[in-house]
């Protein structure tokens, strides 16, 4: 049993991590208004409060300067400070979690309406509200307990949960419990002295007072394949911050190596000088590091509820050893057993792109390795191998076009993960 059936958040502090796009469109603000940039302490009382109110008591201004620094503020972030946001880890399980045992959940934020929804949207938060409330873009001084009232339900037990004293103050105006979130922007000492019912330190905290026994998060196991020079490692990077931002917990480790053992396997493998390694030897190096990093980092980390991003997998050995090299695959999926019977990822990113355009890509940018220098007919068959797997498992891999703008690429390549993990109840 839930102890509130109605829930109402605050949104940044609470809910995101917006301190980075406010304080660059502030500092945005005053730079084009010719005023001083406040030292970083200063800055960050700038979270959580209206605006228009942060300008007149941090910087000084009139109630008519504050209106035109907020105009200002806002010529930066329409177009990108609102996305530069990162939800807070395990609250986009708890809102499902709450969702799911029938709580009514609604948003009462000073932060202006219009774009508080589309923060919302975008993190994929907004199918979790009943309600949201915020001012309209003319109002530069919002009152917390009005907007509570907006989104308050009647005949339900609520609590306001925020990360300043002007949310808990707002709560209690309005006669309902009210729960610090300490992890916030608000300076501890302040919220403490509004006298808060409840108060938490850590979204894990939170989840436990809100929804007493919510399960862990689930993880999983994403890898990314494809030919050399197709911009996996560029995509890795990307994925990974893209994911951080919808508040996932996100490993990221490659093939070979991810560990100390398989990190020194990798030198060996990839050495431009091979000693005439042969096809086999290679084989069985790439299968045991394979199994010493499965079993040391990738199978932990899932465990605790972490998304494993790998550039490179078993799907790699398939493709260069076995139709590329030409060893039995058979024989391959025996000597990697390990993989294939505990480390099955549970979504595979496909970057698609014609080997030749691929290679002249990677070439242009650093010097090959040992594999990358086998030859144009070698690619070819890794491009062919690639696809043949992709054929034959199509639940599992998740085709992107690689050629095109790095950006679009990790758009695509996103969409298509949240997607997928989502389905999977991965929160």
């Amino acid at each position: 049993m839930l102890p509130y059936d109605a829930v109402i958040f605050d949104l940044d502090g609470t809910l995101t991590d917006s301190e980075k796009g406010i304080r660059l469109c502030t500092e945005y603000a005053l730079e084009k208004m010719g005023r001083p940039i406040p030292p970083p302490e200063t800055l960050r009382r700038f979270l959580g409060p209206p605006l228009a109110d942060s300008f007149m008591r941090w910087c000084g201004m009139t109630e008519e300067e504050a209106a035109r620094g907020t105009d200002l503020y806002r010529e930066r972030y329409i177009p990108v400070g609102w996305r530069e946001n990162r939800v807070y880890p395990r609250i986009r399980a708890l809102l499902h979690a709450l969702k799911e045992r029938g709580a009514y959940l609604a948003v009462a934020t000073g932060k202006p309406q219009h774009t508080s929804v589309e923060i919302l949207r975008y993190f994929g938060l907004l199918q979790y509200f009943d309600a949201v409330a915020g001012p309209d873009n003319r109002d530069l001084h919002a009152d917390k307990a009005d907007l509570i009232r907006r989104v308050l339900p009647a005949g339900k037990k609520a609590v306001m949960v925020g990360d300043i004293a002007g949310d808990i103050r707002g709560g209690k105006d309005c006669g309902i419990d009210t729960l610090a979130a300490l992890y916030g922007y608000g300076v501890d000492e302040e919220v403490l002295a509004a006298k808060p019912t409840l108060a938490a330190r850590t979204t894990e905290e939170m989840c436990r007072l809100l929804c007493p026994g919510m399960e862990a998060p689930k993880g999983a196991f994403v890898t990314l394949e494809g030919v050399d020079g197709c911009g996996k490692s560029t995509q890795a990077a990307a994925l990974a911050e893209r994911l951080a931002d919808f508040g996932y917990t996100v490993r990221r480790t490659r093939e070979p190596g991810g560990c100390p053992i398989a990190e020194e396997v990798r030198k060996i493998l990839l050495a431009k000088e091979d000693g005439g390694m042969c096809a086999e030897t290679e084989a069985l190096l790439f299968a045991a590091a394979r199994a010493q990093h499965l079993k040391e980092v990738i199978l932990p980390a899932v465990s605790r509820g972490e998304i494993v991003l790998c550039d490179r997998f078993v799907d790699s050995s398939l493709v260069y050893q076995g139709g590329a090299r030409g060893l039995s695959e058979k024989w391959i999926r025996e000597i990697n057993r390990p993989a294939f019977a505990e480390g099955t990822p549970d979504a595979t990113l496909y970057f698609r792109m014609p080997h030749e355009k691929a290679l002249a890509r990677r070439f242009s940018a650093s010097q090959p390795d040992r594999i990358e220098q086998a030859g144009d007919a070698f690619h070819a068959r890794t491009e062919a191998a690639f696809e043949k797997l992709y054929r034959e498992e199509p639940e599992r891999f998740l085709a992107v076009n690689a050629d095109q703008t790095p950006e679009k690429v990790t758009d695509e390549a996103f969409d298509q993960l949240f997607s997928r993990l989502t389905e999977r109840g991965v929160l």
